[in-house]
């Protein structure tokens, strides 16, 4: 028997949010995913910069479209006298304040989290920063590519020659998740012992957890891993290789049995299994040049197809070097039922992936993205406020 669908979990719950960018946005829109109201307060005359980082989704921001769906947005000077009585009249009904202003912004705003709790003692309220609230860097500026750099991301990624950039925001949207699991916790330790605890999250340090194998690595092996492209570090072979047809094939031997079955089902050549050069792991990544020479020879008697075959059929983890085009047809995807069409300002629809977390008998909310200041009018209303900010009511 089909069990009924389940109320949104949060349901109830109401987020107001002083956001730019995309780390702040990402971690509220997971939110809203999951039912909360959510109330993204823009400057007016241009809100979230981001809603002009680019023109190319029927002319809305990929970020923007992306990041902000399912959300109410009102348009505030907080600035004016107007615009601060409007957010402490919205702050007093909410449950969680989430901003990533400017160092010292919100401090000046008195958005601060101590001042906050002193106001609203139940209110959650989250900031995020580039580099945290203290420390020599508090008042530093940070976007993705200066904190992919400071943490040493960028020196591992690229090829021999040249380092290279994370192809997404990858800073952002580590302290995006972490945002969000800290707010879902809070909110957690609210209910079950009526204490709202703020929370903090910066980029750096968000990506600096995500830096931690690499770290051990040097700390205790005396030098950073190697920069080595699609192949791996530290494992070998683990990467991609031209086969006949001109494309490339990824795939990874994890440990000794896989290694085996490569050696005798796809290089047909069973005496490397016990080549001293290659009879461990670390033997391979020490003799990675060569054992590259032999695995290159091979793919480039087959095409792609045969490949990839044979690698199933040996066992062994294996993947096309997709595009973004392959991606967006990607069979699983659609197997799946991952898409849904969400409506942007203007009037149209664009297909977005539902949130990859699935919650039995719980669908997410995958609603429309707002146009700048769509929602101020009926928020405004609903506080007793006319448009010029006289109370109405």
């Amino acid at each position: 028997m089909t069990e009924p669908p389940q109320a949104l979990p949060l349901a109830g719950i109401t987020v107001v949010t002083v956001e730019q960018a995309v780390a702040a946005p990402f971690a509220t829109r997971q939110l809203a995913d999951l039912g909360a109201r959510v109330i993204k307060v823009e400057r007016p005359g241009g809100g979230d910069f981001a809603r002009r980082y680019d023109t190319t989704v029927h002319g809305e921001s990929s970020y923007f479209v992306w990041l902000n769906r399912s959300k109410e947005s009102l348009t505030l000077d907080l600035k004016s006298e107007h615009g601060r009585h409007v957010l402490e009249r919205l702050m007093g009904r909410a449950d969680v304040f989430v901003q990533n202003l400017a160092p010292g912004a919100a401090a000046g705003l008195g958005l601060g989290a101590e001042a906050l709790r002193a106001r609203f003692p139940s209110l959650i309220a989250c900031s995020i920063s580039g580099y945290g609230s203290s420390g020599p860097w508090a008042d530093r500026k940070a976007y993705d590519l200066l904190v992919q750099c400071q943490t040493g991301l960028v020196s591992l990624t690229g090829g021999p020659r040249e380092p290279a950039r994370v192809g997404i925001s990858i800073a952002d949207i580590a302290a995006g998740m972490y945002a969000c699991s800290g707010i879902l916790t809070a909110l957690f330790t609210r209910a079950t012992t009526g204490v709202a605890r703020a929370v903090e999250v910066s980029l750096f340090e968000a990506l600096a957890e995500w830096m931690g194998q690499p770290a051990y690595y040097t700390r205790f092996g005396g030098a950073q891993p190697p920069r080595v492209g699609t192949q791996h570090a530290t494992i070998a072979p683990y990467g991609a290789y031209t086969a006949a047809d001109g494309r490339d094939v990824l795939f990874s031997i994890q440990n000794e049995r896989e290694w085996a079955a490569l050696c005798e089902r796809f290089l047909e050549a069973p005496g490397l299994v016990d080549d001293p050069r290659f009879a461990t792991g670390p033997a391979r990544v020490a003799h990675r040049d060569e054992l590259n020479a032999i695995v290159a020879e091979r793919f480039a008697a087959s095409d792609s197809g045969e490949v990839r075959d044979l690698l199933d059929a040996a066992g062994i983890a294996n993947a096309g070097v997709n595009d973004v085009q392959d991606f967006l047809a990607h069979p699983v995807l659609t197997a799946r039922d991952r898409w849904r069409q969400v409506p942007i300002p203007g009037g149209v629809t664009v297909p977005a992936l539902v949130p990859p977390v699935d919650l039995a008998g719980v669908t997410p909310r995958m609603g429309a993205v707002p146009a700048e200041g769509e929602h101020t009018e009926s928020i405004l209303a609903e506080l007793g406020h006319g448009p010029e900010g006289s109370v109405t009511a």
